[in-house]
């Protein structure tokens, strides 16, 4: 479906809004809410625009999933590694293990 290039957004009714609703999010930046063209009609349709704000924020998290997170700091990696040599420092001798790598005396 494309955007027909004449909609009067002053004279747009609801069911037309809804109709039409995917392409303007897809023609906008994600802030439907801000195009100048519907200042008019949202004020006057409150469920339209609250419709419009819950699918922004929806379209915002959804972008949010896709940002890479950072790697943690090197501090972090210095405190696994002390806290794996501190436990395998602390760990028993297990006398009847056998290296698989020499085999049994």
């Amino acid at each position: 479906m494309t955007l027909p290039g004449n909609i009067d957004f002053n004279s747009l009714k609801p069911e037309e809004f809804e109709h039409i609703l995917p392409d303007l999010f897809a023609g906008s930046s994600g802030k439907l809410s801000q195009d100048p063209r519907l200042q008019k009609f949202l004020a006057a349709n409150p469920d339209c625009a609250t419709l419009v704000r819950d699918l922004e924020i929806i379209a915002e998290t959804a972008r949010s999933l896709f940002h890479p997170v950072a790697d943690p700091s090197d501090r972090v990696w210095e405190n696994i590694q002390a806290k794996l040599q501190e436990d395998s420092a602390l760990a028993p001798i297990d006398d009847d293990y056998i290296d698989p790598a020499k085999g049994i005396d």
